[in-house]
């Protein structure tokens, strides 16, 4: 009886990785029987395993002896776990987290607190006012009246505005730091080089959107009972704001600054706000990872994603606050000559106009950034750089509330998602 060879496996000759002709796409020969009868099979490369994952570096096979959870790797025991139980890996879990509370964040800082946005722009500008608003009590009153007697939409005009402010921020911040040697990002070691350079960056993106900044301001404040819908569109505040920079437009008062007054004040309230928020934000993230290194636990998606929104949302409130007088006056600044009519700040409806708020025109006669100030504080006091405080306060304490329910809305789903 002849010697069965051992390269053969059910009268299937076994091309080992050692063959040189291994994978090449050769038949298999039969090895028993007389001649060698061809099959038409052939030897190629081993198929994909159903329900088998694709090995990382560093990773390797699981054996059939050891058990799964003692695989190595990225793909370690909690994520073999995971996808045995039939629950979604850990990552997809901290992106949804992530991408949840992100969205809810986003939108209720640009879209949801905008009506106090509007109120606190309104309330900075008018000098007439005799109630400064400096609770958010008062503010949400008249807000309520105006919404109630103009339309809901009489709180979110010149919201498209603003999201044309922010692309002409980003886009030129983006532009200037790719054509200069201004960084865009400090390293978290810098040097006093590279913050003096960072800063002026976002000194000159501020010049270079503060026309279309001060049209923005316009459709903000602008009245809606006087507002005509006919000549407005989305894009009237990058012609408004073009018209501006080149002098040519719509006449406008004697009493209107050119932009060159306005560029320090621009320049100050930009760089020093961001670095308030910046250095608060650092601040407070600093703070939180030291107390969390003696209070070790297990992970948390949200806790991954949260502080970081926690912390940018305390170096905004700490920002605006601090640069809220300089606001006021830059607001003031910007809008002067503008013809531009506003709603009564007061909460006083007009008799036998149906009940409609007043409107006032912005008349002010400011020489300067300097004159702006010293004005304010001579004829309102101390407390007339503050007007609209109340509305700041609402607009930060709803931003704080849906953020912490975000946060505990997207833990019980998450922890929905892991049970089932």
């Amino acid at each position: 009886m002849a010697s069965r060879r051992p390269d053969s496996f059910d009268g299937l000759v076994y091309r080992g990785r050692d063959d040189p002709n291994y994978g090449a796409g050769y038949p298999l020969r039969s090895a028993g029987g007389q001649g060698e009868a061809y099959h038409h099979q052939w030897v190629t490369t081993p198929p994909d395993i159903p329900g088998s994952r694709n090995l990382q570096t560093g990773e390797r096979t699981p054996l059939y002896d050891e058990p799964p959870g003692e695989s190595v790797g990225p793909g370690g025991p909690r994520e073999w776990d995971a996808a045995q139980a039939g629950g979604p890996p850990a990552e997809q879990l901290n992106r949804f987290a992530g991408f949840g509370i992100g969205l809810v964040s986003l939108f209720t800082e640009n879209v949801l607190t905008h009506p106090c946005v509007v109120f606190r722009r309104q309330c900075q500008v008018n000098y007439h006012a005799r109630c400064y608003h400096l609770t958010p009590f008062s503010a949400l009153a008249v807000m309520y009246s105006i919404s109630k007697s103009q339309g809901p939409r009489a709180l979110w005009k010149g919201m498209g505005s603003t999201f044309i402010v922010h692309g002409v921020m980003l886009g030129a911040e983006g532009i200037i730091s790719e054509v200069t040697p201004l960084p865009r990002d400090i390293p978290h070691r810098w040097s006093a080089k590279q913050l003096v350079a960072h800063f002026l960056l976002k000194g000159l993106t501020a010049v270079v959107a503060l026309p279309f900044y001060c049209s923005s301001l316009i459709e903000t404040v602008q009245s809606e009972i006087v507002r005509d819908d006919s000549s407005s569109g989305l894009l009237d505040c990058m012609r408004e704001g073009l018209a501006r920079l080149l002098g040519v437009g719509a006449p406008h008062s004697r009493r209107l600054l050119p932009l060159s007054c306005l560029i320090l004040p621009a320049i100050a309230h930009a760089v020093l706000r961001y670095a308030i928020a910046s250095s608060v934000q650092r601040v407070a993230l600093w703070l939180h990872n030291r107390n969390k290194k003696g209070h070790q636990g297990p992970s948390d998606p949200i806790e991954a994603h949260f502080p970081e929104l926690a912390a940018a949302w305390l170096g905004s409130l700490v920002a605006d606050v601090v640069m809220f007088p300089l606001e006021t006056a830059l607001h003031r600044l910007s809008l002067q000559g503008t013809r531009t009519i506003i709603d009564a700040t007061d909460g006083v409806t007009a008799e036998g106009n149906g009940g409609s708020p007043l409107v006032l025109p912005v008349n002010t006669q400011y020489d300067g950034f300097a004159d702006c100030l010293h004005a304010i504080r001579r004829k309102e006091g101390w407390p007339g750089f503050y007007r609209g405080f109340g509305a700041l306060v609402a607009q930060f304490a709803l931003h704080g509330v849906l953020l912490a329910a975000a946060r505990t809305i997207l833990r019980l789903l998450l922890l929905e998602g892991k049970v089932s």
